[in-house]
């Protein structure tokens, strides 16, 4: 017969019940970039590793990150404690979960600018020394182009279009890494400003997927909608956004949820790296973005970094000192368009060693398209770096 847990046992226990009563009964599906998402998905399964009720629950803890799944996923009650079983093959969509439960990045949950212990997030830059000289000066460049950028303002009705190409790490979970095989992905985002729960599409792996936010038993759909904002950006609301670099920077930490541990200077900066990978934002909006980066404590220039496309660029980036990585935003060396993000480690771990790549990612096409689903053939594109 089970016993009950005591003890630090029982507290761990009960941190994971509270947080799998924020997932809804149906799927709370967003779209986090490559590095988040593998950050997210990482700190989940530690959580399921600490609780002892997951060994029994998972007999098998050698799994892969890639080990089988429905072709549907409904998160909710014990599932929690089955996800080691499944297969990740649709990863942008599971992200929307785990940033449910470990990030608020979703609908459910625990308030935006909440630390770990519900206290507010402290406003502004954690350090007033910004990023190094190098950085700061790439920030003011690519910056002024995005100024310089002409960016059609998207309707209501329309959709926002990226096609990007990358792979994502399909290694055991905790052993070493093995980055998956390159694809193709596309995604179509609702720039609807209202609440709604059919955010947009995906289409990946020879599939189409919605994204969808979740609707709990026993909610109206009208009361789980999600309306424009950090959660779900569009171009209204990115409009809507301050363009003073440091008004900006702040809002960003007071939106920003970070976990007990992390780094809340590392998850602005991610945080920006998701609304500039696959959005389209006004020009004054985006240079303001550059601009704010250049304020964050630990940024950095990289001389010549890859994107997943094969093509080379430099980099704005962080190191992330806790998960050994650096994320590392690409930009064109002569027109500092942006070019992709990619996660690498920074140093040399049991998992992999310092220059492994553990994700990556390279947008190849950006355009603003009237229906869901429709591809950008002879639509106009939006360039933006």
């Amino acid at each position: 017969m089970n016993s009950t847990p005591v003890g630090p046992e029982r507290e761990q226990l009960n941190e994971l019940r509270g947080l799998e009563g924020l997932l809804p009964a149906g799927p709370a599906e967003q779209v986090l970039s490559p590095g988040r998402r593998a950050h997210h998905k990482d700190v989940l399964m530690q959580l399921i590793d600490n609780d002892s009720a997951s060994h029994s629950a998972n007999p098998n803890p050698d799994h892969s990150e890639s080990a089988g799944c429905s072709s549907r996923r409904r998160f909710g009650g014990g599932d929690l404690y089955r996800m080691r079983e499944r297969r990740w093959a649709r990863p942008a969509l599971v992200a929307g979960v785990v940033a449910a439960a470990l990030a608020a990045a979703l609908t459910v949950g625990i308030g935006p600018g909440r630390g770990a212990d519900g206290t507010a997030a402290r406003p502004g830059a954690s350090s007033a020394a910004g990023g190094s000289r190098s950085a700061v000066v790439t920030l003011d460049r690519i910056a002024a182009v995005a100024m310089r950028t002409g960016v059609e303002p998207v309707d209501d009705g329309q959709f926002v279009y990226v096609r990007s190409t990358g792979a994502d790490n399909e290694g055991v979970f905790d052993g070493p890494v093995k980055l998956g095989k390159m694809h193709e992905r596309q995604v179509w985002f609702s720039q609807r400003q209202e609440p709604v729960t059919d955010v947009g599409l995906i289409r990946e792996n020879g599939q189409d997927w919605p994204i969808e936010v979740g609707v709990p038993d026993g909610m109206s759909p009208k009361d789980a909608a999600v309306p424009a904002g950090f959660d779900r950006p569009t171009y209204a609301w990115l409009a809507s956004l301050p363009t003073d670099p440091e008004a900006l920077l702040k809002t960003l930490y007071a939106n920003t949820r970070v976990e007990k541990g992390d780094d809340r200077d590392q998850e602005v900066f991610d945080r920006i790296g998701d609304l500039i990978s696959e959005q389209v934002m006004p020009s004054a909006t985006a240079a303001a973005f550059y601009k704010a980066t250049a304020r964050i404590a630990g940024v950095t220039k990289v001389a010549d970094a890859v994107d997943a496309a094969g093509r080379h660029g430099i980099a704005i980036a962080r190191e992330d000192t806790r998960h050994a990585t650096r994320t590392e935003w690409i930009f064109d060396p002569r027109t500092l368009d942006y070019l992709g993000v990619r996660t690498v480690f920074s140093r040399d771990t049991a998992r992999a060693k310092a220059g492994t790549v553990y994700d990556t990612s390279a947008v190849m096409e950006r355009a603003v398209v009237n229906k869901r689903g429709q591809e950008p053939a002879n639509h106009r594109r939006a360039r933006q770096s």
